[in-house]
């Protein structure tokens, strides 16, 4: 079947199968015509400052500009940056990108030994770190090849007198900075007022060099780098625009943000399509403080919110949430994790306005499919983005019909170049045509829409994030009592998902909270495990291997 015409015969009236994905060079492209179109608009805002595409143009050229100047980092190098969703996030992107270097998206809850595996698999030679987070660093930096350290404090953007009085309450009152010790970093306050004063050299990018390494996990358990380049970014938010831009308005609306920049979902949306549409994000450093995330919305008349299931159901049980003015309120997009029909009717119930649910992966840039806002259908992840094809596959790789499920295969300009350092991982995911594999089993319904049925692999997802097994197994398997185990997905009401381990003791006197407090020391939070059961022994297949399916489906109701 011609799969191209199949969905382009479906395609909602207004909504083009097809987009020139050259509008735009690269994503540097993208930032110059916004910063001059819409230079009086605010583009970005955040604990307490406002900051205009002019404001992002100077900042951006005065980071770019240190950098060439005062480091060896060449076009090409990468640099990390490891800081909540603050107005310093995309600023030093920008700043990076037009260095020529590659932004490497970190989490900053990351645990001493993810940061580790990160900085060392992207060969980073460069970070930049909120201070609240830099007493990590100091632990891995000797361990590193980084050679450049910066840091930012909360507070960095503000006037000098607020700076100094937010900055020393955060420190010396909230005890939110842990004591470190970096000699040789360079707080950014310096960086952007010695950049200020020096020649910034305009650089070239082509479309297929990479912008940003996106880490995300993999069947091996080990974090894998997406190689994502300019043109990937730039199809990405070309595809989304003429969905959302349906509803919406360039440079007139106010988006709120909770969720993290350096999660690929927010980081394209908020860095590329609403920095192109000359739109204003409201950025929420601290999405699981509902009270003060509810204080904050009091502030802005919002025209679209981004987030997933798990925060759309702890906002509408929020009191003063359910005051608010939503009257303002355009359209609500839901991506991370799967809607649920119960908190898409939540949602609709307090706010007056529907949820539009998409799919991606941090592979497909993200979006490989939404629902049209003039057609939404939940309980499926809508229809294609323009100029993307989808098709499903059996376990021969045969095509499925429409109606049949099977694997999702996605084809499209937003499909990641490949795996930094892993062609034989990138052979796996991408075919000869290519097809990107997604490991999810979905069904292609004869309208058009899609629906997603089950999961090939045995990734889990909490809360919008991916949490492979094997990761959680080599590092339960490292404590000393554990012999051997298996983690699996087991359902949760809170973040849709949550981590149980099944585990083989060596000794019978290791207990669930030591192994817990272990990953704890391990693992990022959202990894850790919620429950872990002890067994005498794990069912496995005639040669050894542990069958992580049947432990999850034994609790099933035959």
């Amino acid at each position: 079947m011609d799969m191209a015409q199949f969905f382009k015969d479906r395609y909602p009236a207004g909504i083009p199968a097809e987009v020139d994905t050259n509008q735009y060079t690269d994503m540097l492209d993208v930032f110059e015509q916004s910063v001059k179109k819409f230079a009086d608009k605010p583009a970005f805002s955040g604990v307490g400052v406002t900051l205009t595409f002019a404001d992002m143009d100077r900042l951006t050229r005065d980071f770019a500009a240190y950098l060439q100047n005062n480091t060896n980092l060449k076009p090409g190098d990468r640099i990390a940056l490891q800081m909540p969703n603050i107005p310093q996030y995309p600023v030093m992107v920008y700043g990076a990108m037009r260095a020529g270097l590659v932004v490497v998206n970190t989490n900053p809850l990351y645990t001493t030994r993810e940061m580790e595996h990160q900085f060392n698999d992207s060969g980073a030679k460069a970070l930049v770190v909120l201070a609240n987070m830099a007493y990590n660093v100091e632990k891995v930096l000797p361990n590193t090849g980084l050679e450049h350290v910066f840091v930012t404090e909360i507070a960095d953007f503000h006037k000098p007198l607020k700076r100094l009085l937010m900055n020393t309450v955060v420190k010396h009152v909230k005890k939110m900075v842990p004591a470190y010790n970096l000699p040789d970093a360079i707080p950014l306050t310096q960086v952007l007022k010695e950049g200020a004063n020096q020649q910034h050299q305009k650089v070239t990018v082509q479309p297929d060099d990479i912008a940003v390494l996106q880490y995300t996990g993999g069947t091996t358990g080990v974090a894998k780098g997406a190689m994502l380049t300019h043109r990937n970014l730039v199809s990405n938010l070309l595809q989304c625009k003429p969905l959302l831009l349906a509803e919406l308005k360039e440079g007139q609306e106010t988006i709120i943000a909770p969720l993290p920049l350096y999660h690929i979902y927010s980081f394209t949306m908020n860095c590329g399509l609403l920095m192109a549409t000359g739109n204003h994000s409201v950025l929420i450093p601290n999405p699981r403080d509902i009270p003060g995330f509810v204080k904050e919305l009091q502030n802005w008349k919002f025209t679209c919110f981004m987030g997933l299931n798990t925060l759309f159901v702890a906002l509408c049980n929020n009191e003063d949430f359910r005051k608010l003015d939503f009257s303002h309120l355009k359209i609500t997009v839901a991506g991370g994790m799967a809607l649920t029909t119960s908190t898409a009717k939540l949602w609709q119930d307090v706010t007056g306005g529907q949820v539009t649910e998409g799919y991606g992966l941090t592979e497909t840039s993200p979006v490989a499919t939404l629902n049209p806002p003039m057609g939404i259908q939940i309980g499926t992840i809508g229809m294609p983005l323009p100029s993307t094809l989808l098709k499903t596959i059996d376990d021969d790789g045969k095509d499925q019909a429409i109606g049949e499920a099977g694997e999702l295969c996605i084809k499209g300009p937003q499909v990641m170049k490949g795996y930094w350092q892993r062609p034989e991982e990138t052979a796996k995911s991408i075919d000869e045509d290519g097809w990107f594999k997604t490991g999810d089993v979905a069904v292609i319904q004869e309208d058009g829409y899609v629906r997603i049925v089950d999961r090939k692999k045995d990734m889990i997802l909490v809360s919008g994030f991916n949490v492979y097994p094997n990761e959680i197994e080599d590092v339960v398997t490292g404590h000393p009592k554990i012999l051997e185990c298996a983690a699996v997905g087991i359902p949760d009401e809170k973040s849709g998902e949550a981590v149980k381990v099944y585990a083989v003791a060596s000794d019978p006197s290791v207990t669930e909270k030591e192994i817990r407090d272990f990953c704890r020391e391990n693992m990022t939070a959202y990894k850790v495990p919620k429950t872990v059961e002890f067994r005498d022994d794990l069912p496995k297949t005639n040669v050894g291997k542990i069958l992580r399916r049947e432990l999850r489906d034994e609790k099933k109701p035959a």
